[in-house]
């Protein structure tokens, strides 16, 4: 079952009356001048180094979609340990749908528990579903930065609750990598644009000012970045289908599920010069990484497990390495039982000969 017919059928069935509260206790007012605060960078808890061999490992956990005594979603915690253990990470990104019922604060006490209990700092990029059960999205964030080795700080005055700069620096304290962390939203407030949230002007305005900064300080070069979100935007969809100028790698099982509108993200990544991969979750049958007019579109590896379709099994987990003096950075996805595939050097593994 793909997801919007399940979303028609299960879903969205039980969240009829209690939908319209959590979106709008979610929304936070928009500013009407584009001046913002200075953003701050390399705060201490989100700054971190190589390992002593050079190399600094990620893991993308995306949709664990967990629901606390739910039997459904047992699998799905087997999953985040088993991914844990075998990989050890340095940092764990999780993009979203971390939870898919209430009771929300117990649901993701469980799912994200694996992680503090291992002492692995993580960061998450909330997904659409995550504030809409009986806590808002203000309130899953405050939970979710109040467990053991979360490293989420938020940015204040912009759109979202999940919006966050993490950076990565040599054994000196100079800055070698980005990873931006942006709250893609839940459904369009405006009529007129009906659908899934995008990335908001002021959000991109923030990414931008960052990425001004950081290239500062990088003697005036872009400095290398990542960027973490749930809702793939417009672009995945105009590289798989209305562009055949493209290198497709992994699983693709369904259309993406982007925004009916294009808020400008990508075009302002290229302008920027820093970006070199968009990392996002929210369509639970694929795991492909797409090159696509210089930028890398990949999807994560579905991680949850029953209580939503899931047809590209089984489970696991996207890896994301990158090597201190060396371009790009190397990307697998591990699945649940042990097997490894998509164990690609970007941007090598996507050149045209």
């Amino acid at each position: 079952m793909k997801r919007r017919d399940f979303i028609r059928n299960t879903a969205m069935a039980g969240l009829a009356t209690a939908l319209p509260a959590s979106v709008g206790a979610r929304k936070k007012q928009v500013p009407q001048t584009p001046a913002q605060k200075e953003p701050e960078i390399n705060t201490e808890k989100q700054r971190f180094h190589f390992r002593p061999d050079g190399k600094f490992k990620i893991l993308q956990f995306t949709d664990t979609h967990y629901i606390a005594g739910d039997k459904r979603s047992e699998r799905a915690l087997k999953n985040v340990i088993e991914m844990l253990d075998q990989e050890k990470p340095d940092l764990v990104i999780h993009t979203g749908d971390v939870i898919f019922g209430k009771p929300a604060e117990q649901s993701l006490h469980e799912i994200l528990a694996p992680l503090g209990e291992r002492k692995i700092p993580f960061a998450v990029a909330m997904g659409n579903h995550d504030g809409q059960y009986d806590k808002n999205r203000h309130e899953v964030m405050d939970i979710i930065r109040s467990l053991p080795y979360n490293v989420n700080k938020g940015v204040e005055g912009i759109y979202g609750d999940s919006n966050d700069l993490i950076t990565l620096s040599d054994e000196n304290g100079k800055t070698e990598w980005a990873f931006y962390l942006f709250d893609s939203g839940d459904s369009c407030g405006n009529p007129d644009m009906k659908g899934y949230d995008y990335i908001h002007w002021d959000q991109i305005q923030w990414y931008r000012q960052c990425s001004q900064k950081l290239k500062a300080q990088n003697a005036d070069i872009p400095l290398p970045s990542l960027a973490f979100f749930h809702i793939p935007i417009p672009e995945f969809t105009f590289g798989l289908r209305y562009d055949t100028n493209r290198i497709l790698k992994g699983n693709f099982g369904e259309e993406p599920c982007p925004p009916n509108v294009n808020s400008g993200l990508f075009v302002s990544m290229k302008e920027m010069g820093d970006v070199q991969a968009i990392i996002c979750g929210h369509d639970h049958d694929d795991d492909y990484a797409m090159k696509w007019r210089g930028m890398f579109f990949i999807y994560g590896r579905f991680s949850g497990c029953d209580t939503v379709y899931n047809n590209l099994k089984p489970n696991g987990a996207r890896i994301i390495e990158i090597e201190k003096g060396k371009a790009g950075f190397r990307s697998w996805v591990r699945c649940y039982g042990g097997e490894i595939s998509q164990d690609l050097q970007y941007p090598e593994a996507f050149r045209k000969y």
